[in-house]
């Protein structure tokens, strides 16, 4: 029960690693907002799981959204404790010169301008409380970059970089704001990565994993818990790779 008493949003949490890091949070402890474009998959994990998950639809791409989920989880909640961006979209692979514009714009304001518009509505009520912790899920990608993924990457890079300025800053608050780097998992985005889904190319992206799997929904529950638990109240600024060794 790490997380007993605590209250969080969860950003894309109705599937993938977002729903793993849910189904981690509720059982240590939090309740949860499952906070997502897909509603249909929110209220029926939110269902699943009980008493302390609540469903609330948003795109994180819009600020009118953003405030109104932020408004509606601090009543449901009765105040915010624990954010996790973890709303995030790929591309197919391609080359650098190929992406349309109007895809690169979605991208960017999916993985990065969503960072900044949870931040305008969430910080405010964490100072006031002098207290917070903040997760970014951003991607080995941002780290080690996969070629023809080249826009993904940097969209992860800005989310690494964004992770660390945000700590420096929010640190006097007592607010903690840490990233975590998967791998490529078995989620829902993993066939946007690949381009398709063979079993050639599966075995391919595998063999560039030492540990010999992909990153799992429950991997990223299990870190998100600790790094946002009091256990991992000195870590801050810290983007883990969560990767199987890919990174080294």
């Amino acid at each position: 029960m790490r997380l007993e008493g605590r209250k969080a949003i969860v950003t894309g949490g109705a599937s993938g690693f977002g729903a793993g890091i849910v189904r981690a949070f509720v059982a240590e402890g939090a309740s949860v907002v499952i906070a997502d474009l897909n509603s249909g998959g929110a209220d029926g994990l939110a269902a699943e799981l009980g008493e302390r998950a609540f469903a609330q639809t948003v795109d994180v791409s819009a600020d009118d959204s953003v405030a109104a989920m932020v408004d509606a989880s601090k009543a449901l909640l009765g105040g915010i404790d624990v954010l996790v961006n973890n709303a995030g979209i790929g591309h197919l692979p391609q080359g650098l010169e190929l992406l349309p514009e109007e895809e690169f714009d979605r991208l960017f304001s999916v993985n990065a301008k969503s960072v900044y518009l949870t931040a305008r509505h969430v910080v405010p009520i964490m100072k006031e409380k002098g207290y917070g912790a903040i997760l970014n899920v951003a991607s080995t990608g941002g780290v080690s970059p996969r070629p023809n993924l080249t826009w993904y990457n940097a969209s992860k890079g800005w989310m690494i970089t964004a992770t660390k300025a945000m700590a420096v800053e929010l640190a006097p608050h007592q607010i903690r704001v840490n990233a975590i780097n998967p791998v490529a998992g078995d989620t829902p985005l993993l066939a946007t990565f690949m381009g398709e889904d063979t079993p050639e190319i599966r075995a391919r992206f595998l063999a560039s994993i030492p540990i010999g799997r992909f990153s799992t929904p429950a991997d990223m529950g299990a870190t998100a818990a600790f790094l946002c638990s009091d256990e991992a109240s000195m870590i801050t600024g810290v983007a883990l790779e969560v990767d199987g060794g890919r990174c080294i």
